[in-house]
């Protein structure tokens, strides 16, 4: 083939076609590598079972049981595989204790390479970067998994114990003259 400079067009096209398809399919696997990883860990970290925890897709209807696989991250592999950030939803199983039933709670995780690093958000908690070899470096994402899915239940437990609203929050019937 011809130096870069002297190729053709369409040849030049080709060859960004390829590296994007590359790229795509790298940043694939390196997202789901990572997310598995977390997905292995995380029960570990919290003192549990591995069936307290599983990866389900991060938006949506989901059945914490049932094991997604691939389905659980954002990219479907029977389609084009795109170079974007990947997503993924942690799901960890919480049993009640009044009854025999068990309460669901799942944060989404999003990643994208950055240079050497992942850039991981988990819902609405600040951006941590993790370096590509994560091997031993996840306990800080198992960390703001556990801070954000416990900032869910101290802001219910907030606005419920909010003396404001002990009265109740409601709509009169509209009084003439008002």
């Amino acid at each position: 083939m011809a130096d870069k400079d002297e190729d053709t067009p369409y040849e030049q096209l080709c060859r960004a076609v390829r590296d994007y398809g590359e790229a795509a399919m790298e940043n694939l696997l390196r997202c789901r590598a990572f997310g598995r990883a977390v997905m292995e860990g995380l029960p570990g970290w919290l003192g549990v079972s591995a069936s307290c925890v599983s990866a389900v897709p991060a938006k949506g209807p989901f059945d914490p049981a049932k094991d997604y696989g691939d389905g659980a991250f954002s990219f479907d592999p029977d389609k084009v595989i795109r170079l974007e950030p990947i997503t993924f939803g942690v799901c960890v199983i919480v049993p009640n204790a009044e009854d025999s039933g068990s309460l669901w709670l799942r944060t989404g995780v999003r990643l994208e390479i950055t240079g050497s690093t992942f850039d991981v958000f988990v819902a609405n908690q600040p951006l941590l970067r993790v370096p590509l070899e994560f091997e031993g470096e996840l306990d800080p994402v198992f960390e703001t998994i556990h801070r954000e899915l416990m900032a869910v239940f101290r802001m219910e437990l907030a606005a419920y114990n909010d003396e404001r609203y002990k009265g109740g929050i409601g709509f009169m019937p509209q009084r003439p003259g008002f």
